[in-house]
Parts: C-alpha cells; structure tokens; sequence
C-alpha cells in the first residue's frame, strides 16, 4: 500500500481529532479545516488527543485510503508548534515508528 505510493506531499495536522470519523469525515477535515483539496494524492496524518492514536487518508487514483495505528507505549510527537506541518518521508517513517521529531535522544 504506502510502499508504493509516492505521496506529493505529507501534512501532518497537530490538534487532536475525533477517532470515529472515518473517510468521509477525515475527508471533510481535510477540505474545510486543513484548505487543502484531498484529490492532490498528498497524505494527511491526524492524532487523537492523547497522540497515541493516529490516522492518515490519501487519494490513490481510484479511491480513498485509510490507515491507522496505535502505539502500545510512547506517543506520536511532531517538533514545533504549527497547527499543520508538512513532513518529508523520513520524518514521516520515523513518526511511524513512535520515535520523537526535533529531539535529539540521549547517550547513556
């Protein structure tokens, strides 16, 4: 799925979100709260408030896609305080992996 997608853009939204909404609804938030059309094959990521849980939703030529995780410990953490971040893959990976953005982990 993602492995073979090269998505334009990753926009990663910081405010929480409801974790019910589901294509229509992320689809929604994309368009009215982001300003962003959700046909451009740009992915778009949402966290629940206590960023444990995160969604993301893309345009794949013929339809919606929707993927969730949930981290068993840890929390999803974007660096900065932008309300909507645009990530590069790398970042995008490493947010995927429960590892914190922008902070730089001690040697002990």
């Amino acid at each position: 799925m993602l492995a073979d997608a090269t998505p334009r853009r990753i926009l990663a939204h910081r405010a929480p979100i409801d974790m019910r909404k589901s294509f229509d609804g992320l689809v929604a938030l994309v368009r009215n709260t982001l300003g962003e059309d959700p046909l451009t094959g740009s992915l778009y990521v949402f966290f629940n408030r206590r960023g444990t849980y995160l969604k993301l939703i893309y345009w794949d030529r013929t339809g919606y896609c929707l993927f969730a995780k949930r981290l068993e410990h840890g929390r999803f953490t974007l660096p900065g305080d932008l309300a909507t971040q645009e990530l590069s893959e790398q970042m995008f990976r490493l947010l995927l992996d429960g590892i914190p953005l922008g902070k730089r982990a001690r040697m002990r």
